[in-house]
């Protein structure tokens, strides 16, 4: 009998669907799922007469595999990997490849890397991006861990993954240990404030300008020919033109509370441990928790006061149904400008948690090319994303995207109707935390000076924190006695 090229445990949508795309690529491909129907199941409909072969049991699997046997987990993160992971690791030989593509904790993937390394195995922790369309028909792929893996599984990966218009495919080796699933979290932390900008924009379309579902499918129509062309603009396009049974807009019918499987806030925490300012992205899952207090901002709307806030109850912009007039044709234009200012705030910051997590876990990134594993497959998948790629190809050390000189010049072009869109946004009541974050972390990062020497002298004042001066060489440090009976006793640390 054939051995198989790779074997696959955990047959949800993702993996069926990786197994599919696999097999379509010409590959042999062992399934197992704790589940037994599910595996007959599948080799009785879609697996039907594929080169496609079950197992009843994780020793079954192991003995149908190829030398060094490539081991696919895609199964819940968290315990479930370990368990699994334990459950294999007596079954398989030196060199044999374990390989989680499951949304794993990057922390969660170092130590795994460390532990099967110690058994004698190879470990891989990938990121795979693109949903269940991207799986079955080619998704990002982000691996990394054991180097040494990368040659066995790189015909595989490459093979089963999306490619750019070049025939590039978007897989390549992220790093060592959890590098490959850190990068698939700031995606998906991406992700999150792309979708969130999104929603400012629908929502400031809607309430403040009174277009419909239907007026708003063709301004994300016109959008996402442009340069703000993208997945996510596409299919918001395609949601706002969708029919509910009665001929109006289903996303009208939609209840307003947003789930989440937590990789957001993961991308939160971990910039929080590097101490980089991911306001965009961490303004994006507070908004997400707030939507999802429905009852309590139902009664709080009954009670607590606020602007009117459609802007033709106001005269700035006639309000007319679907004809757009001239005044309100320049307001969707600068929210055009403004979410494509704010969009690239978001990768700023997202590319700043990556440099930062990169020194500190001793990673090395090669942050253009990761642009171009996200420009195929993924969900976060735009022509923009080749920007990120050029800024990167002339300044490999570039420290922030907003100093590459394309990024400059899009700001001072969108920088006017940025603040005009948030501007409205909080004079009319519409909330639009995710455009305000970015407009206020430009505004920061452009600063030559900030209140921290005020904040600083608090500290001081009622903790002895110290404090650095303007007139003094950096890294000596002051103590002020502010009010005379404080005593000269300063604390130890100090960090800035």
């Amino acid at each position: 009998m054939e051995k198989a090229d790779i074997g696959l445990i955990g047959l949800a949508v993702m993996g069926e669907n990786l197994v599919m795309n696999m097999e379509s690529r010409g590959f042999c491909v062992a399934v197992y799922n704790r589940s037994a129907e599910k595996v007959v199941r599948f080799l009785e409909g879609r697996a039907k007469g594929r080169n496609i072969v079950g197992a009843a049991n994780l020793q079954e699997l192991v003995d149908s595999l190829k030398k060094p046997r490539k081991m696919m987990m895609m199964v819940k993160a968290g315990q479930p990997v370990d368990e699994l992971i334990d459950a294999l690791i007596p079954l398989l030989d030196e060199g044999d490849i374990l390989i989680d593509g499951g949304n794993s904790h990057f922390a969660d993937t170092i130590r795994r890397t460390k532990y099967v390394e110690e058994k004698g195995l190879l470990y891989i922790g990938t990121g795979v991006s693109g949903g269940e369309e991207g799986a079955l028909r080619g998704p990002s792929i982000m691996p990394g861990g054991s180097q040494a893996a990368w040659e066995h599984i790189k015909p595989i990966f490459q093979a089963i993954a999306a490619r750019v218009e070049d025939g590039t495919p978007c897989c390549d080796w992220i790093g060592s240990d959890g590098a490959g699933h850190f990068v698939k979290m700031v995606h998906n932390g991406i992700e999150y404030g792309d979708m969130q900008l999104i929603c400012e924009a629908y929502h400031l379309m809607k309430d403040a300008l009174g277009l419909s579902a239907f007026d708003m499918h063709e301004v994300f129509r016109e959008w996402n020919e442009g340069e703000l062309n993208s997945y996510l603009i596409e299919i918001t396009g395609e949601i706002l033109a969708y029919k509910d049974v009665d001929g109006l807009p289903l996303v009208d019918q939609i209840l307003d509370t947003a789930g989440q499987k937590g990789t957001g806030k993961w991308t939160s925490v971990a910039a929080l441990d590097e101490g980089v300012p991911l306001t965009l992205i961490s303004e994006a899952v507070y908004a997400r928790y707030l939507s999802a207090m429905k009852d309590e901002r139902v009664a709080a709307s009954k009670v607590l006061p606020g602007p009117d806030v459609a802007l033709g109850r106001d005269k700035e912009v006639a309000v007319s149904g679907a004809a757009f007039c001239s005044d309100k044709k320049a307001f969707i234009e600068d929210i055009r400008k403004a979410l494509y200012a704010s969009k690239i705030i978001s990768y700023a910051q997202g590319y700043a948690l990556m440099q930062a997590a990169a020194k500190t876990h001793g990673w090395d990134l090669n942050y253009g090319e990761i642009a171009l594993l996200w420009r195929g497959g993924c969900i976060i998948r735009s022509a923009f994303l080749g920007r990120i790629k050029d800024a990167f190809d002339r300044d490999s050390g570039l420290r922030n995207l907003l100093l590459d000189p394309f990024f400059q010049s899009k700001m001072e072009e969108a920088q006017a109707s940025w603040r005009k869109v948030v501007a409205t946004a909080v004079m009319h009541g519409v909330p639009a935390p995710a455009f305000a974050a970015a407009l206020s972390y430009y505004d920061g990062y452009r600063s030559e000076r900030l209140p921290a020497n005020l904040l600083q002298a608090q500290r001081d004042y009622f903790g002895a924190h110290t404090y650095e001066r303007i007139d003094r060489p950096r890294g000596e440090l002051f103590h002020t006695d502010w009010t005379g009976h404080g005593g000269s006793t300063a604390a130890t640390t100090y960090n800035a």
